[in-house]
């Protein structure tokens, strides 16, 4: 069964029966996706609500100076989209890439919208998934505006413990909105590595 890591995943929520499983099955695809590969890129139309199989993505944007801005990651059991791009079908100003070989499963815009409708779980389960990711957002929002660098890249560790181990300092530094160097300077002055 194609979506089996997705069903599974469900049980962690409301877990699908047979026939609910039946029917995300026949409504999902699976990619294999290389390092570096994009599967949403600036400027297109996000089509896919995207579960990450195995593997590691960042969705970032890019500023007029050519500089990457982290917004998220997701790895295994994790869910990434451009939610604003997917929903309003306009085109993204975001990317969504690939930090190591992948493989991931997707569900286009009109399949979701079907299972929706048709199987009750999946709107609660996705409700609350979504609900996690905007609690996620607003806590990091709020350390962004209230927090010190190094007390960000604490509580990165503390809240992403193996990410930390997987992404190189350049990501890691994106996302916490510093430069490579401060990381590099935190990291000597925390002794954390």
């Amino acid at each position: 069964m194609t979506a089996q890591p997705i069903i599974e995943n469900f049980k962690n929520y409301l877990p699908l029966n047979k026939e609910e499983s039946s029917l995300l099955d026949k409504r999902t695809t699976q990619r294999q996706i290389k390092r570096r590969q994009m599967i949403l890129q600036e400027n297109f139309v996000c089509k896919h609500y995207t579960f990450v199989v195995k593997g590691c993505f960042k969705m970032y944007s890019v500023d007029e100076k050519g500089c990457e801005h982290n917004i998220s990651f997701a790895v295994e059991n994790e869910w990434i989209a451009d939610l604003g791009s997917f929903y309003s079908e306009k085109p993204s100003k975001l990317f969504i890439e690939a930090i190591e070989p992948s493989f991931i499963l997707q569900i286009e815009k009109q399949d979701l919208l079907y299972l929706f409708v048709n199987v009750s779980k999946f709107d609660r389960n996705f409700r609350v998934i979504i609900e996690e990711k905007f609690i996620e957002l607003q806590n990091r929002l709020l350390q962004n505006i209230s927090s010190s660098a190094n007390q960000r890249y604490l509580d990165f560790l503390e809240q992403y413990p193996q990410l930390a181990l997987r992404l190189p300092n350049t990501q890691i530094a994106s996302y916490l909105g510093i430069t490579p160097e401060f990381l590099s300077k935190i990291r000597s002055e925390t002794h954390i590595k």
